[in-house]
C-alpha cells in the first residue's frame, strides 16, 4: 500500500462507516432480539407444547369413548348326513349378512393414584418448560448485552486508532517539512512513512473487527446481518457498587439452572410414586350400547336383530411379575438420590462460579482505576514528547515509543472496562437479575 493511496482508502472507509447510520441503544437491540431471535421463538413454542399437554384427559382422568360399526357377508356350502340314513341334505350358497354398530366406554376409576400423579407430573413439566424459556431468555440477554458492549468497545478502539493515525500523519507532515529544508534525513522520512502505514493498517483491520461484531449483533437480533447501525453508548459504564451478599442470596434462591435441577428431582419423585401405584389394585369400568342385524337365506329365521346396553367393572391386582416391580421401584429410589446429589453438586458449582466471578469483578474494577491513571500519565507524556520533538529535542524513535505507550494505555483501559462489564453481566445472570438490562 502506497502513502499516496492510504489516505484515500481511509477516507472512504470512514465515510462509508459513518454515512446515514441509525443509532441504537442496548434496550432497542434487546427489544428487537427478544421478538425475532430464532432460538427464543423455538423454545417458546416448546413451552407451548408443555402447556398444551396439561389436561385431565392426558393425565388419564377422563374415559375413552369409541364408536364402531361393521358389515360381514358369509357364504357357506354344507352337506348334512342324518343319522337315520335317509339321504344327504345339501345346502349351497347359504349367505349370512351381519350389520353391527356399537358405542363403547372404557374408564379407569382407580389405579393406585397413578392418574393423580400423572397430572402432577404434567404440571411439573409445564413449570420446566417455563424455566427453560426463562433460561434461554437470560442467556440471550447476557449474550446480546456482552456483544453490544463489545461493539461499543470496537467503536471506541476504532476512534483510538483513528486518533493514532492522525498523530502519525501530523508527525509525517513535520518530518516532510524538515526534510525539505534539509534538517532531517531520508531515513527519518522513510521511518515516519513506515509508522504511518503501520497505524493505517491497524485501522483498516479494526474496521473488519467492528463489522464482525455488528454482524454478530444483527444475527442475535434475528434481522438483516448487513444492517448498519452505531451503538448509542460512547463509553463502557459498569456498576462498581454491586452487593456481594445480595447477589449471592439471589443466586441461591433464583438461579434458573438450580431451579431446574430441583424440578428434575421432583420429576424423579413423581416417577417413583407412579411405580408404587402398581402396589395397589386397579378398578376399571366399561359400558356400551350395541346393535346387530342378521340376514339369513336358510334356516327357520329370515332375519334377526339384537340391541341394548352393557356395563361391567373389572377389579384386578398383579400378584407376581417376576420381581420386576420391586426392582423398578428400587432403581427409581436410587434415581431420586442421584437427583438430590446433583442439586447439591449444582449448588456447589454455583458457589464456586460466583466466588470466581466476584473476585474477577473486583480485580478488574481496581485494574480499571489503575489504567485510568496510566492513560492520564501516557497523555501527559506524549504531549511533552511531541513538544520536544517539534523543537528537535527528541528523536523519532522516542516519539514513536511515547505514541505507542499512549495507544497501549487506551487499549488496556478499554479492555479492563469491557472485562469488568462482562463479569457484571455474569453476576447478574447467575443471580437471576439479568432482566435489569431491559429496563
Amino acid at each position: 500500500m502506497t502513502i499516496k493511496n492510504t489516505p484515500i482508502l481511509l477516507f472512504l472507509l470512514i465515510a462509508s462507516a459513518a454515512f446515514a447510520q441509525p443509532v441504537m441503544d442496548l434496550q432497542e437491540c434487546l427489544r428487537i432480539g427478544l421478538e425475532n431471535n430464532y432460538d427464543l421463538r423455538i423454545v417458546r413454542n416448546e413451552e407451548l407444547i408443555s402447556d398444551n399437554n396439561v389436561t385431565l384427559g392426558n393425565a388419564g382422568f377422563l374415559p375413552q369413548v369409541s364408536l364402531n360399526s361393521g358389515y360381514n357377508l358369509r357364504s357357506n356350502n354344507a352337506d348334512q348326513y342324518p343319522v337315520n340314513g335317509e339321504g344327504t341334505i345339501e345346502t349351497r350358497n347359504s349367505n349370512t349378512q351381519t350389520l353391527d354398530a356399537g358405542l363403547n366406554l372404557n374408564w379407569t376409576l382407580f389405579e393406585g393414584f397413578r392418574i393423580q400423579t400423572n397430572y402432577k407430573r404434567l404440571k411439573e413439566l409445564q413449570s420446566i418448560g417455563e424455566l427453560n424459556t426463562r433460561l434461554a431468555v437470560e442467556g440471550f440477554v447476557a449474550d446480546l448485552t456482552a456483544e453490544y458492549y463489545n461493539y461499543v468497545q470496537q467503536q471506541i478502539r476504532l476512534g483510538n486508532l483513528q486518533y493514532a493515525v492522525s498523530l502519525s500523519k501530523e508527525r509525517l507532515r513535520i518530518v516532510e517539512a524538515r526534510y525539505q529544508v534539509g534538517s532531517l534525513s531520508q531515513l527519518d522520512l522513510q521511518q515516519a512513512r513506515v509508522y504511518f502505514n503501520a497505524d493505517s493498517s491497524l485501522l483498516i483491520q479494526q474496521y473488519e473487527t467492528l463489522n464482525s461484531s455488528r454482524i454478530r449483533l444483527n444475527e442475535l437480533m434475528g434481522g438483516d446481518v448487513e444492517q448498519h447501525f452505531l451503538a448509542k453508548d460512547t463509553t463502557i459504564l459498569f456498576d462498581a457498587d454491586l452487593s456481594k451478599e445480595e447477589l449471592f442470596n439471589q443466586a441461591m434462591q433464583h438461579n434458573t439452572s438450580l431451579l431446574l435441577s430441583g424440578k428434575n428431582k421432583t420429576l424423579s419423585e413423581l416417577d417413583l410414586k407412579n411405580l408404587r401405584s402398581h402396589n395397589y389394585p386397579y378398578l376399571r369400568m366399561n359400558a356400551g350400547y350395541g346393535f346387530t342385524h342378521y340376514d339369513y337365506n336358510t334356516g327357520t329365521l329370515d332375519r334377526q336383530r339384537t340391541w341394548g346396553p352393557s356395563v361391567g367393572v373389572t377389579l384386578g391386582y398383579t400378584i407376581f411379575d417376576g420381581f420386576n416391580r420391586k426392582r423398578e421401584q428400587k432403581n427409581a429410589e436410587i434415581t431420586v438420590q442421584n437427583r438430590e446429589l446433583q442439586v447439591q453438586r449444582n449448588k456447589l458449582w454455583l458457589e464456586s462460579d460466583f466466588a470466581n466471578m466476584w473476585l474477577s469483578y473486583q480485580n478488574n474494577i481496581e485494574l480499571t482505576n489503575l489504567e485510568r491513571e496510566s492513560l492520564h500519565n501516557a497523555k501527559v507524556n506524549y504531549e511533552i514528547a511531541m513538544e520536544r520533538y517539534k523543537i528537535g529535542d527528541l528523536s523519532g524513535l522516542e516519539l514513536r515509543e511515547a505514541q505507542n505507550s499512549l495507544l497501549e494505555a487506551e487499549q488496556r483501559l478499554l479492555t479492563a472496562q469491557y472485562r469488568t462489564k462482562l463479569y457484571e453481566i455474569s453476576l447478574l445472570q447467575i443471580s437471576g437479575k439479568i432482566g435489569e438490562y431491559l429496563e
